[in-house]
This record gives C-alpha cells, sequence and structure tokens, in this order.
C-alpha cells in the first residue's frame, strides 16, 4: 500500500479514490468486521486515525461498507468483495451510459483474445 509521503518526506495528496481503496482493501484483507483501529493499523499509521474514520463514513454514505455496533465501538465490514464491487462499478457505468447497445459493443471490442473466449464460457454458463 501506499503510504502518505513523499520522497522528500514531506505529505503528499493521494489521488481522488486512492485512500478510500486502500481502506477497502484493509478491510477485504480483513476477512470480516474489524474496528476503525484495525483498519488504521493495516493502513501502516501514515494516515490519521480521524482520517480513516471520515474515510469509512463515506464509505457507509456510499453504500460499499456496512457498520455495526459492537460493545462500545462500531466494527465495519465490505459490502461487496472486490470482483463483486468491480461488477457493480461496471453494471453502474452501464446503466450510465446511455446506449446499451453501444456500451456492450465498445467494450467487448477492446477485450483481448483470452477475455473474449472466458466471456464467451461465462455467457454459454461454463464457468472459467
Amino acid at each position: 500500500m501506499t503510504g502518505g509521503r513523499n520522497d522528500r518526506g514531506g505529505s503528499r495528496r493521494r489521488a481522488r479514490g486512492e485512500l478510500e481503496g486502500e481502506v477497502l482493501a484493509a478491510l477485504w484483507a480483513a476477512g470480516g468486521p474489524v474496528t476503525v483501529a484495525v483498519v488504521h493499523e493495516r493502513l501502516g499509521g501514515d494516515t490519521a486515525y480521524t482520517t480513516v474514520l471520515t474515510i469509512l463514513t463515506r464509505l457507509c454514505d456510499k453504500g460499499l461498507v456496512t457498520r455495526q455496533r459492537e460493545g462500545r465501538s462500531h466494527v465495519y465490514a465490505p459490502v461487496h468483495d472486490q470482483p463483486g464491487l468491480a461488477a457493480a462499478g461496471m453494471h453502474s457505468l452501464l446503466d450510465e451510459g446511455g446506449d446499451r447497445a453501444a456500451v456492450l459493443a465498445r467494450f467487448v471490442s477492446d477485450l483481448s483474445a483470452e477475455d473474449e473466449r472466458l466471456l464467451e464460457q461465462l455467457l454459454h454458463g461454463d464457468g472459467p
């Protein structure tokens, strides 16, 4: 995972969504619901605890993470695994794309031969 420091030792700004991705990766690696402290520790401590809490809250608001009370704190878990999140994003883009046929045609025209074969297998019910 990338830290929050640049090569000169100063802080650097992360690209939009980069920290959300790192937090999701920490949740996926945890394998179950975890506290903010666990996510903070998995990120290596370069990010402020309150920033991790803010990111988790935003991910909850976006419907990507669940939060449940456990004792005196909350535990967080991802709604989707990594492939599920990618698929949900693809569905969202497809829904926003207007002409579904054109979007799908453009998508499949750019597939590698291997991905094309895999997609054909999946469409015919033959798993990978």
